[in-house]
């Protein structure tokens, strides 16, 4: 039985918690002001507790031939969950996490350290003047996944924001994104009509419940100019304990309807969610 004790510490943007999982011997649950962010096992990195950070970690799974090193781009921190999977199962990667909370990143250096060699540099600063000040075809992969509380900001969602990622992607990169939303999904519509007016191809992963407006969850946003391996994302994720759906070409144009790009003056934050909304959903 894990006999670790929990540790709070007040960061620059909340009050932080890493809380030992009794369960598996050196695993972490991180909340930011009571939400889950991430979950971490420090003997097994390739294990995700989340289940959109399985779907992530699926498409990351398919942005290149296995186990090819990448370099990857965090935008949103945590516990650092994705970069030591792809450390893991990608060797050699080359990754740069940026976190606007440096206390964060700081707390958790100190309470879960990464292996050396690991690949990761982790910098405090804000993720779209991060992305805006990164050169050009400087990553394989995008990952964003940055919310304040419980909120993707507002200017991490916008048309400029989605230019400056494709930017930043070598040609056959992919963008990822986590994004949460419930019916009539006004925000998720605007999503994708906003990365599919940067990007050729753009899908959607999330569970059904989610997808039919029967409650809030997580959805993926997958970004590309190649069309992505999406029957391999397919199999993937519906074979998960929580079994999404894979929505691409016109099933992602009927979702998006009449929803318009988003520009910066018009630009709001992801909706509040209900309480209980976070959890390994």
């Amino acid at each position: 039985m894990n006999e670790a004790i929990p540790v709070t510490r007040t960061t620059d943007h909340g009050t932080a918690k890493l809380m030992p999982d009794v369960d598996r011997e050196r695993a972490w649950l991180l909340t930011v002001d009571g939400a889950p962010q991430s979950y971490v096992d420090l003997d097994d990195p390739a294990h995700l507790e989340f289940e959109y950070a399985r779907r992530l970690g699926h498409a990351l799974d398919l942005a290149g031939e296995p186990g090819r090193a990448l370099d990857v781009l965090h935008l949103g921190g945590g516990a650092l969950t994705l970069p030591r999977y792809v450390a893991a199962t990608r060797p050699g990667s080359r990754q740069d996490v940026v976190d606007a909370d440096r206390g964060l990143l700081d707390m958790v250096a100190e309470f879960l350290p990464l292996p050396a060699g690991s690949g990761i540099a982790a910098h405090g600063a804000d993720a779209r003047a991060w992305l805006e000040a990164a050169p050009d075809d400087h990553a394989d992969v995008v990952v964003a996944d940055v919310f304040g509380g419980s909120r993707v900001p507002a200017h991490l969602t916008t048309l400029a924001y989605a230019r400056e990622a494709d930017r930043v992607l070598r040609p056959g990169g992919v963008y990822l994104a986590n994004l949460a939303d419930a019916a009539p999904f006004a925000f998720l519509r605007s999503q994708l009509a906003t990365f599919a007016a940067a990007f050729e191809e753009v899908a959607l992963v999330a569970e059904p419940g989610v997808l039919r407006g029967r409650r809030f969850g997580n959805a993926i946003l997958v970004a590309a100019h190649r069309s992505p391996d999406i029957a391999g994302l397919a199999r993937r994720v519906a074979a998960d304990a929580f079994p999404a759906r894979v929505e691409h070409g016109a099933g992602v144009r009927r979702f998006i309807g009449g929803a318009r790009p988003v520009e910066d003056p018009d630009a709001v934050p992801s909706p509040v969610p209900p309480d209980g909304a976070f959890g390994i959903g």
